[in-house]
Order: structure tokens, then sequence, then C-alpha cells
């Protein structure tokens, strides 16, 4: 393998999380690795709700650390969810420093939107439902300004290099496939995103599927609740793929749910109703999917001709189905949104290995427990992002300018087969989605191999069915439900939640192999 050494910090990933790390290095020299033109291809751009900060009376970062430590169904580490809701007014000041347009009313003051399983409204927004492509807007065109960042383009992080139990760089290659080139640096972000892409039904964009996360899996990294995958419980059943999402915002402002008998099926399930938990939400939409009762979000009343100037992604999505949320309900699903698990990470986003931290969705901080708190992805991916250029920098001390990498002429590769990924996708849902038991996890893990043996040599479907393979692995060892991760095997009476769960890619496939008799 071809290598290129760079003075360049290297940062995998073009999310929230990747753009802020770099502008919070400068003047530092940094090299961000894009799979797509810079702003696209990035779940950040897709987040509809905001980012949740206690912003004004009566609403405190001890009210929105409470109401983390209750969502995320006893696994929330205490200690880091009152340290990032402390932080969380601050980088959304930082942001509007940068540009972020965030909305206000007319005397200046922050407009907030409400979400699930939040006592107050402390979602700071832009223009209803654009928060997330509006930061990146403003984010992109300020590292796009920022001589000591680097990006390159239409590459793909395929795996790490390590020494003595050290990362020292990072293989890239083209993001249609191709051989890799292992770019040798000083230290190494990984902000890749999550595995949303890893299931049938998600509302995460198409490369969003676990890449990340599994290169450093398979790198010998330990991972931490793999097991909690968050399910939306509204992302449009209007046979789009990925499916677009109707933000929580909308319950918030008073949207209810309904089936096909007009019937307000969350009554009677929650006393916050439509507002409850995530995880409850997204069961009782699954439950009436499964029982053919076709689930649907009623905005008719709440929002009526409205919801096309306040929430203008969605009325958008609507339109592109035929169908006007003004004068019609619109169907949902459960579809895969949000990784919990990720690599397990310090107060610092430093890994189990020297040389390499996380953060964004790729990172598991203890943040979320079982369950995230809506709106708090972003805020952590803000929080952590900032924590790791200044590790970095204070590990790495001054540094020179570096001149701007430059690859050498690669060849073009095998992409990873549609059929195997499909094969790989249906296999999680089926086996690891909204409810889960040991059969159909069993079954998945037997699926997986089949696909990694199907393709052996292909790096990027690997590194997804290293993911997937942690997934199911982390959801079999946990035997109780607690959050996101629900067991219909599990004993009817409710258990403490136990403890966060660490492993590593060789812990998840002697699981693998001790279950299917798998050879070695």
């Amino acid at each position: 393998m071809q290598s290129v050494t760079t003075g360049r910090v290297v940062i995998v990933g073009a999310g929230l999380a990747a753009l802020y790390a770099a502008l919070a290095l400068a003047p530092r020299p940094v090299l961000l690795v894009s799979p797509e033109p810079l702003g696209e291809g990035a779940s950040s751009a897709w987040a509809q709700g905001g980012v949740a900060a206690a912003m004004q009376a009566p609403d405190s970062p001890e009210a929105h650390a409470a109401d983390t430590l209750r969502a995320g169904a006893g696994l929330v580490d205490e200690a880091v969810a009152r340290a990032v809701t402390r932080e969380a007014r601050d980088h959304i000041l930082a942001l509007a420093g940068l540009g972020a347009p965030f909305d206000r009313d007319a005397s200046g003051g922050w407009l907030l939107s409400r979400e699930a399983a939040h006592r107050f409204a402390r979602v700071v927004r832009v223009r209803g439902d654009r928060a997330g492509a509006e930061i990146m807007r403003a984010l992109v065109a300020r590292v796009q300004a920022t001589p000591s960042v680097q990006v390159l383009e239409g590459m793909v992080a395929s795996g790490l290099r390590t020494e003595v139990g050290r990362v020292t760089g990072v293989e890239v290659a083209p993001s249609a496939g191709g051989d890799p080139v292992a770019l040798l640096g000083p230290a190494c972000l990984l902000a890749g995103g999550g595995s949303g892409g890893l299931f049938a039904l998600t509302t995460n964009p198409a490369r969003i599927c676990g890449q990340v996360a599994g290169l450093a899996a398979r790198a010998g990294v330990v991972m931490a609740d793999m097991e909690f995958v968050q399910f939306h419980p509204t992302a449009m059943d209007i046979g789009l793929d990925p499916a677009p999402l109707a933000t929580e915002a909308l319950r918030g402002e008073g949207a209810v749910l309904v089936n096909a008998r007009g019937e307000r099926f969350m009554q009677g399930l929650h006393p916050d109703l439509e507002l409850a938990p995530r995880d409850i939400v997204a069961r009782a939409v699954y439950a009436q999917s499964t029982a053919g009762l076709r689930p649907m979000l009623d905005t008719r009343a709440a929002l009526g001709a409205r919801i096309h100037e306040a929430f203008p992604a969605v009325a958008a999505a609507c339109a592109r189905a035929g169908l006007d949320p003004a004068k019609e309900p619109i169907p949902v699903a459960a579809a895969a949104h949000y990784h919990m698990g990720g690599i397990a990470t310090d107060a610092a986003g430093r890994s189990s290995l020297a040389g390499l931290w996380a953060c964004g969705e790729v990172a598991s901080t203890g943040l979320h427990g079982a369950n995230r708190l809506a709106s708090n992805g972003l805020l952590e991916a803000l929080v952590y992002a900032r924590r790791c250029a200044s590790d970095i920098a204070a590990t790495l001390g001054p540094m020179p300018d570096a001149e701007p990498v430059a690859l050498p002429e690669m060849r073009a590769g095998n992409a990873p087969d549609p059929a195997l990924v499909m094969r790989l996708r249906r296999a999680m849902t089926a086996g690891a989605g909204v409810i889960r038991d040991a059969e159909g996890l069993s079954r998945a893990l037997h699926e997986i191999a089949g696909v990694e043996a199907a393709q052996p040599d292909n790096l990027p479907l690997q590194n997804m069915t290293a993911t997937a393979t942690m997934i199911c692995a982390a959801a079999l060892m946990r035997r109780e439900s607690c959050g996101a991760h629900f067991r219909s095997d599990a004993p009817p009476d409710p258990v403490a939640p136990g403890a966060r769960n660490h492993l590593t890619l060789d812990d998840a496939r002697q699981l693998r192999r001790s279950l299917r008799k798998e050879p070695a």
C-alpha cells in the first residue's frame, strides 16, 4: 500500500463535529477527509429539530441534565450529563458568532421548540425545521475560508494504521471504490457519523452505515453501548430510501399520532402521550404498523396550512410524495435514526488507542445512556468536538505549517455488492430492529457472517459488518430491556439496567462463532 506522510491532524468526517473541530484547531494544520462535496451527505445537515440548550429561565442546565438522565433509562453518566448541559449555552452563542441564523422573536429573544421528554422548550432552531442545514451552511463557509484546513473531497476512510498500540495514520480510498492509500499523521480524529444505513428503514443519508465505527473496531478499539440504536418514531413512510423525517417539533406543536381507524393510540400508553420518550413512541408506532393499522402523524388541527411555512423541510418531503399535510395525515414508521453506541471515549474524547480521538455520533461518551434525549446529539457533537480539538492541541503542542497533501494516483476498485448490502440491511432490521429476541439476534449474526464471507476483501463492507456484528452481539449480551434496546424475551418484571457495555470486535466475533460454530 502506498503511503503519504503529513504534518496535519487528520479528521475523518464532514458533519457538524468534524467542521467544528477543524475550526477549533485553527491555525493548526488540518486535513478533513470528506466522502462527498463539503456540506453534502452528512447526517448533521439533515437534523431538523436543532440543538438542546437551557437558554432562558425557568429552564436551567440542571433541569436539562435531569431530563437527559431520565430519558437515558439509568445508563447516562451523570457527570457527563451535567458537564455537557452546563456548556450548552456557550456553544449556541459560538455558533451564532460563526453565522448560524437561529430563530429569534421581534425583541431578539430565542425562539425555542419543545421536543419529547423535555420539560421545557429548549431546542434552539432555525426556520422551524432547518437547523442542521443552516448550521452546516455557516460552518462550511467558515471552513472554506480558513487557510489551515485542507479538505480532501470524494474520499472515505477504510482503515487505521497502528503501531505498538498507537494509531499512526488513516487509510483512505475513493468514495466510489478503489485501492487505499495510508495517510500517516500526528493525530487522527474520527467524526464520521452513525450506523442508520445498516437498517432497511433509516432517516440517515445513504452513506451513513457504520463504516467509521467499523474501521475503529477492526483496529481493536474498545466500543461502548453498541446495542443502543434509536429508532425515530415518525419517519415518513412514503416509499423513499432514506425515509424523510417528520421532526419531533411537530408533536411539540400539538400534532398527534393516529392510526387508520382515527384512534390516538398513545392514549393510555404514557402520560406524556406523543411527547413520551422516543423508545416508547417508536414501539407504539411499530406495534401499529405490524398490526396493519397504518400509523400517521396528524398535523391538521395543530398547524393547518401554517406547516408549509413553519416546517418547510417536512412540507417539501410531503410534496414529493404528492401529499399535503395541511389536508391529510402523514404516514409514519419507526426508522433507525441515531446510534448511542460507538467508540468509547473519555472526557477529552480520547479512545482506547493512543493517537486516536472520536466525537459526534461515532463516539459513545455516556451522555445518551440507553435512549438519547431529543436534540442532544448535535449538542454532544459540539461539546466533544471542541474538547477533542483542545486535547489534540495540548498533546501535540505547537505545530508548524504543513504543506497541502497530494495523493498519488489511485487505482479503481470494487464497491460493496449492492445485493449484499441490502441483505445486511434486511438482516439487521429483522433481527436487531425495534423489538428483539435471542433467536432473531442469533439469526442476524449468522446472516452477517454470510455477508462478510461473500466479499471478504472489500474493506467498506467489512467495516459495515464489523459494526453490525457488534450491535447484535451487544444486544444479545444484554438480556434485559432498557431504553431503545427492547427484548421481547426479557423477564416481564422490570430489572435494574445494569452497566454500560464495553467490548471489542474480537469479543463480538467470538460470541458469533460460538452461536453458529463459525470457523475461527
